[in-house]
């Protein structure tokens, strides 16, 4: 047995530190939930420190809860919390196997233990990331095996607590709900994230970085209409944060290029074919007071 341990040396060793840099590149804000992350991965450092000097550690709970609307990074964060708990060796693979409630629920008896066990069995190693987890819960319908599905969940996480980490995620008010519902889930979630809505800032800030990423730039013109757009975007229905912010940036990049095409006949520089102008910005029906690309029959994606 040592006589000391060395936490910095740990850290350094571990490559916990390349994931978390990587996760601020990708996630602008979110300080609240990165701070977390970092806590995690300190108590669980802590915790094989104590093993080495002998000190009695039981194994810490995992599971999670990440609560918020579409587009705030929970998918993102789910993947690098899967890589941190496999560089510091609780998980072997470091994988993340996504499910809705119509990967884990059946539609006759029968057929929901073998569904739910499946995807269990595609986690083993890593981390089962159960979207809109809430919908796993129909109280009062008794055709309904969701609640099934919930069970079989309960025993595999506390029978299998170093073999696959679960993350329950979705809206907050909603999350609330289904865990009031479940107590003997809520239990066995030991760590709540809550992911708060960007600030416009924040998401001109993520358009900058996905932009850069593309080899795109707006036009001083172009970036003040942006500006404008994410404050009407923000008010109107299915906002979804950064997916919103991706998906204008996918329609101002097909209006320039029809922008450009239409000029077909002309020489173009480097930065005409980088460059989205206002007017690939304005085109929006959002500016009309309507949701771009979504259908009025069908919900949002």
């Amino acid at each position: 047995m040592p006589s000391s341990v060395d936490l910095a040396a740990a850290y350094a060793e571990s490559g916990v530190a390349d994931v978390q840099e990587q996760l601020d590149r990708e996630l602008i804000g979110l300080t609240s939930v990165k701070t977390r992350i970092r806590e995690i991965a300190a108590l669980l450092l802590v915790d094989q420190a104590r093993q080495q000097m002998d000190l009695p550690s039981t194994a810490p709970s995992l599971h999670m809860s990440f609560t918020g609307r579409p587009g705030t990074g929970k998918t993102t964060v789910a993947q690098r919390m899967s890589q941190i708990l496999h560089r510091l060796g609780y998980l072997r693979k470091g994988h993340v196997v996504t499910a809705t409630r119509d990967d884990l629920v059946g539609q006759y008896v029968g057929h929901t233990a073998p569904k739910t066990k499946e995807m269990i069995k595609r986690a083993q190693g890593g981390v089962l990331f159960i979207d809109e987890a809430y919908y796993l819960y129909k109280p009062g319908n008794e055709r309904d095996y969701g609640a099934e599905a919930i069970e079989i969940l309960l025993q595999e996480m506390e029978r299998q607590r170093t073999d696959f980490v679960v993350i329950f995620a979705g809206y907050k008010d909603k999350m609330e709900t289904f865990y009031s519902s479940n107590p003997g889930l809520s239990s066995r979630v030991a760590h709540h994230l809550d992911f708060p809505d960007y600030s416009d800032p924040e998401l001109m800030a993520i358009a900058d970085l996905l932009l850069e990423a593309q080899h795109y730039c707006f036009s001083p013109e172009a970036n003040e209409a942006f500006e404008e757009y994410i404050g009407r975007r923000r008010q109107l229905p299915f906002f979804a944060n950064a997916r919103s912010i991706r998906n204008a940036i996918d329609r101002a990049r097909l209006r320039q290029a029809n922008r450009l095409f239409a000029r077909m006949g002309e020489a173009f520089t480097k930065d005409d074919l980088m460059t989205i102008e206002a007017s690939d910005i304005r085109a929006s029906r959002v500016f009309a007071g309507e949701v771009e690309g979504h259908h009025p029959g069908l919900s949002p994606a």
